[in-house]
């Protein structure tokens, strides 16, 4: 009695843990869906990937150029760089990361993309053994990445872009965000280490030069920022004031895209209406 009391113990053990595991995914699972989230175990499909389009996106048009016509070689089978976007919070590096897939999608390319959270690094070469399997180009977009100091993950990323047994395989390319250009933060006292201290900052600063495309993105000017709010009321019909948008600003301290999407949201509030 006692061995089939255990029996069956386990059996519900067994039940509850398949419930809570995540569903695998083969190769052929991703063969379709515009978009999923790898969450270090298994990559899981984003029902409603619908980022913000394109031609929406303003006052950083030469970024636009370029990571669309890199991401659109690599869609379709030729060479193509992993890219770097950094530079000010705002101003649209994750939007055109995301917006540059879903354009390719809409004109008929076999792309997509996966959100890979930068706390799980050390988990995408498994996901790059199933993304190996299929012949689908797929971008992985690690966004809002940094690393604390001593941390060993930016030698990971590195093996994973060039030369190390990690390495992404062919059919992938890396899209990171970051708000510093090199990624890793210099510290002052890098200056007082005795032990070859130009090639301490040297190790650091290789990491941002194995990607072959680096777009910046600075700060908004005054005019950019009213440009960004004109585009988003003419699409939404809101009209608005150029002394309210500009003290809007002011009173966050910043003008970025992000800023003025805000001020839109508020003006759609304030006239009782929606922007879906």
């Amino acid at each position: 009695m006692a061995d089939i009391g255990n029996r069956e113990l386990l059996e519900r053990i067994a039940d509850a843990l398949e419930r809570i595991a995540p569903p695998t995914i083969s190769a052929s699972d991703l063969s379709s869906g515009d978009a999923f989230l790898w969450d270090g175990l298994a990559p899981q499909a984003i029902a409603a990937f619908d980022p913000t389009d394109i031609d929406l996106l303003t006052g950083i048009d030469t970024q636009k150029t370029r990571l669309l016509d890199n991401t659109k070689r690599h869609a379709q089978g030729h060479a193509a760089h992993d890219v770097l976007l950094w530079g000010s919070r705002g101003m649209g590096k994750s939007a055109l990361a995301k917006a540059v897939v879903r354009t390719l999608q809409k004109q008929g390319e076999d792309i997509a993309l996966i959100e890979a959270p930068s706390d799980h690094l050390e988990t995408l070469p498994a996901l790059f053994t199933l993304l190996a399997s299929t012949r689908r180009r797929f971008v992985i977009f690690i966004d809002d990445i940094g690393f604390s100091e001593g941390s060993s993950e930016p030698r990971t990323l590195r093996s994973m872009l060039e030369g190390g047994a990690s390495q992404r395989p062919a059919n992938v390319r890396l899209f990171v965000t970051s708000n510093r250009r090199h990624i890793v933060p210099r510290q002052m006292s890098e200056q007082d280490d005795p032990v070859n201290p130009r090639d301490a900052v040297d190790d650091q600063l290789a990491l941002s030069d194995r990607f072959g495309l680096r777009l910046g993105f600075h700060a908004a000017s005054q005019e950019d920022y009213l440009a960004i709010i004109a585009r988003y009321a003419g699409v939404h019909g809101l009209e608005f004031d150029r002394e309210d948008a500009l003290l809007w600003a002011k009173q966050r301290g910043s003008r970025s895209g992000r800023v003025a999407w805000q001020y839109i949201v508020e003006l759609a509030g304030r006239a009782g209406t929606s922007l879906t």
